[in-house]
């Protein structure tokens, strides 16, 4: 993860160092990740607090340039996530030249946003109208701070997104940011969709990346990555190191592979 710090228009915006501040930490960010050895980065704007599911022109305009001057040294895959708004991640993936995007594509959730609800046809129309088939889509199929009035199993929903509404890969995530997803409905996800790759979303660290690769077909990592742990924090070389050795060691994953 590469995340970005809150952009114009959000309470915990910096005025101060405004749009260069930005730049120059996420910057910062993706060039110790990138000299790590992972698969690939993914920009979201994890900071723009409280949350909302829709992205108005000021986050679609900044994080765009953010992510296109970002992407430039980039020689691996990167993607996009907008917190919370699959449309203009979209965009924005075709614009910069993304290869993913993640997002929560379909559900009903009771959240701190209200009634979350989704639009799984509305995104995939948009993805076809603009051009950007060539952008895959990552449902996060257990939305962190929200609870699902869904009573299907993981497995049925997994089953479903790909089924019906045509997910390129499936995610499974703890109940926030930095919580680590339920192993047994990991396990339960790849089972349900054993030919689409199934992540683990949240809450992987140098300790639990062995055991998770051995369920999932790969990881999405953030917070364990920064100063300390933090979420907020800027990425700490060290961890990112010893997070890619933990990955290598355990026989399931290998950079470059």
């Amino acid at each position: 993860m590469a995340h970005l710090p809150a952009l114009p228009g959000f309470p915990l915006y910096d005025e101060r160092g405004g749009m260069a501040a930005i730049r120059d930490a996420v910057a910062r960010d993706v060039a110790i990740l990138a000299a790590s050895g992972v698969d690939a980065v993914l920009f979201c704007n994890e900071n723009d607090r409280p949350y909302s599911t829709t992205a108005g022109p000021e986050v679609t305009s900044a994080m765009a340039a953010v992510v296109t001057e970002a992407a430039r040294e980039l020689t691996i895959p990167f993607g996009v996530d907008v917190l919370w708004d699959p449309q203009a991640a979209i965009a924005i993936a075709h614009a910069t030249g993304a290869r993913f995007v993640r997002e929560v594509f379909t559900g009903v959730y009771a959240s701190e946003l209200g009634l979350w609800d989704t639009d799984p046809n509305g995104a995939l129309k948009f993805r076809r109208a603009i051009g950007a088939s060539e952008v895959k889509l990552f449902f996060n199929i257990t939305a962190e701070f929200a609870a699902p009035l869904d009573t299907r199993s993981v497995g049925q929903v997994a089953h479903s997104a790909v089924f019906s509404s045509l997910a390129d890969g499936i995610l499974v995530s703890g109940s926030a940011t930095g919580v680590a997803a339920d192993p047994e409905k990991v396990r339960e996800a790849k089972n349900a969709v054993p030919d689409v790759a199934v992540l683990a979303n949240t809450g992987v660290t140098a300790a639990s990346v062995g055991s998770v690769l051995s369920i999932a077909d790969g990881v999405i990592v953030g917070s364990s990555l920064k100063k300390d742990g933090n979420t907020w924090n800027e990425v700490d070389a060290d961890r990112v190191a010893e997070f890619v050795e933990a990955a290598t060691a355990s026989g399931h994953w290998r950079p470059g592979a």
